[in-house]
C-alpha cells in the first residue's frame, strides 16, 4: 500500500507541473493576443514580383467537393500566365477523376494527374504533384476547402520575405450551424487559428503550416527532402524539419479559407485519433534534433516541445485523475496539506479546463462571434469526447503494434456538401462567382 501511495502521489505531481504548465502557456497566449491592437501581416505585393505558384490539390473518392475547389481556383484573381493548378486523383472510385478531367479540358491552367499505382495517401499524392510542378510556390488546398478570390495572393505575400519558407493562413468552418459538434469545433478552430497560430507567429515561436490553405517554396521543399509520405501529419513534420533547417513559416490571419468541420462525433474522433497519431509519431521522430537545432532560440526549442507534445496530455490527465482517485479513498494519503490542494487542482483542470477555455472566449471576443460564444460551456463535451479518442489513439499507437507503422494510405472526413452544391454554406455556390465576373486575356477578373 505504501508503494502504491507513492506512485499516485508521483503521478499526481508530475500531472499538476504538466497540466500547469501548458495552462500558463494558454494564459499568455490569450492575454498576448486579446491586448495586441495590430496582427503582424504582410498583405500587399507593393513592390514584390509576383512569383509563379502551382496550386496542388490532392483527392481522393471527392466527387461531392471536387467541382467546388477547382471552380474557386478558377475564380481566384491571381494572374493566369503566373499560375498552374494540379488537380490530383489518387485512386478514386468515384467520379473524382471525370470532373477533375473536365476542369482539366475547360481550363488550361488546369493539370489533371492520375495516381493507380505506389503507396497512397496524402504525402505520396504531394510527392508526385511536387515533382511535376513548376512553379516557384507550391500552394495547398485540401478537396474540401473553398478558398476565396485573393487567397493566392494573400497566400503569397509573406513569401517577399526571403527568409520565409512556408505560410499558413486560416481555416474557418462554412456548416457551423449545422450540429452542436460543428459548432463547437468553429470556437476551437477560431482559438487555434486566431489565438494560438497568431500569437505564436507574432512572438516569432513556432506557427505551424497544416497542410492545406498555405504554401511552401519549392526549392526549399526540396531543400528539406521533400514530403514525408510515411506520416500521417506530413504538415507538422515539414514544418519542423522546415524550422530546424532555419527557416520561416508565416502565419496570415486574414486569408480566411472555408472547410467542412466534422458533423458527428465518430467523424471528429477518427479525425483525432489520426492526428494524435501523426503528430506523436513527429515527436519521437524529431524531438532530439529540435532540442540540438542550431538555428533555433531557446524560446522555439520550448515552444515546439509543447506543440509536438501537445497530444501526451490527455493520458497525462487521465492517470492524474485516476491517481487523485486512488489517494482519495485511501485515508492514510490525508496526512499532508500537499494533497488537498492537488486534489481540488486536478479536478478543476478536468472538469473546467480553464486556460483553453480562455482562449476560446478569447477567440470569439476577437472575431465578434457572440452568439457562438454561447456555447462555451458546452466546449466540455468536446473536450471529454477528444481526451478519451487521444487516449485511444495512443494506447493503440504505443501498445497495438502500429507504432512506426510504415506507409499510411487515405484518411479523410466524410463530405456533407451535396456534389451539385445545393448546401454550399457560404451562402453562394462556385457556379455563381463566375456570372459577377469576367476574364481579361490575361486571366485577370475585370468588373462585368
Amino acid at each position: 500500500m505504501t508503494y502504491l501511495i507513492l506512485a499516485c502521489k508521483v503521478c499526481l505531481g508530475f500531472t499538476i507541473v504538466v497540466l500547469t504548465v501548458y495552462a500558463i502557456r494558454h494564459y499568455l497566449f490569450a492575454l498576448y493576443r486579446i491586448s495586441l491592437r495590430n496582427s503582424q501581416d504582410m498583405m500587399e505585393l507593393v513592390g514584390f514580383t509576383t512569383p509563379s505558384v502551382s496550386v496542388l490539390v490532392p483527392m481522393h473518392n471527392e466527387e461531392k467537393v471536387a467541382a467546388h475547389v477547382l471552380q474557386a481556383l478558377v475564380d481566384c484573381d491571381y494572374d493566369w500566365n503566373r499560375l498552374e493548378i494540379l488537380a490530383i486523383d489518387d485512386r478514386s472510385e468515384d467520379r473524382t477523376g471525370e470532373i477533375i478531367d473536365q476542369f482539366a479540358a475547360k481550363y488550361p491552367i488546369i493539370k489533371a494527374i492520375h495516381r493507380s499505382k505506389g503507396v497512397g495517401g496524402k504525402g505520396a499524392a504531394l510527392r508526385i504533384a511536387s515533382a511535376q510542378a513548376s512553379g516557384e510556390i507550391l500552394l495547398l488546398f485540401d478537396a474540401d476547402y473553398v478558398p476565396g478570390r485573393s487567397m493566392i495572393k494573400f497566400l503569397i505575400a509573406p513569401f517577399c520575405d526571403p527568409e520565409v519558407g512556408a505560410v499558413m493562413g486560416r481555416v474557418v468552418p462554412d456548416n457551423g450551424g449545422a450540429s452542436l459538434l460543428a459548432g463547437l469545433l468553429e470556437l476551437e478552430r477560431s482559438a487555434g487559428y486566431q489565438v494560438g497560430q497568431q500569437a505564436r507567429f507574432n512572438l516569432n515561436l513556432t506557427p505551424q503550416f497544416g497542410g492545406t490553405v498555405g504554401g511552401v517554396r519549392a526549392s526549399v521543399l526540396k531543400a528539406v527532402g521533400g514530403w514525408n509520405a510515411e506520416s500521417l501529419t506530413e504538415d507538422t513534420d515539414l514544418t519542423f524539419r522546415l524550422l530546424m533547417q532555419g527557416w520561416k513559416v508565416a502565419y496570415v490571419n486574414r486569408a480566411e479559407c472555408y472547410e467542412e468541420a466534422p458533423e458527428t462525433w465518430e467523424v471528429r474522433s477518427r479525425q483525432i485519433r489520426r492526428w494524435a497519431i501523426g503528430h506523436t509519431e513527429c515527436f519521437h521522430d524529431l524531438w532530439k534534433a529540435w532540442l540540438k537545432g542550431r538555428f533555433l532560440s531557446t524560446a522555439e526549442r520550448i515552444d515546439g516541445l509543447f506543440v509536438l507534445a501537445c497530444y501526451l496530455t490527455a493520458p497525462v490527465l487521465v492517470l492524474g485523475w485516476l491517481a487523485s482517485l486512488v489517494l482519495f479513498f485511501t485515508p492514510q494519503a490525508h496526512s499532508t496539506a500537499l494533497f488537498l490542494v492537488a486534489l481540488p487542482f486536478v479536478g478543476y483542470q478536468l472538469f473546467g479546463n480553464q486556460a483553453t477555455f480562455l482562449e476560446l472566449g478569447s477567440a470569439a471576443l476577437l472575431d465578434c462571434n457572440r452568439r457562438r460564444i454561447r456555447l462555451l460551456p458546452l466546449s466540455l463535451l468536446n473536450f471529454f469526447a477528444s481526451t478519451g479518442a487521444i487516449c485511444q489513439a495512443l494506447f493503440n499507437f504505443y501498445f497495438g503494434g502500429i507504432f512506426r507503422s510504415g506507409p499510411h494510405h487515405w484518411h479523410k472526413t466524410v463530405r456533407y456538401r451535396d456534389a451539385d452544391g445545393s448546401v454550399y454554406r457560404t451562402g453562394e455556390n462556385a457556379d455563381s462567382v463566375s456570372k459577377l465576373l469576367v476574364r481579361s486575356p490575361n486571366g485577370l477578373y475585370l468588373s462585368r
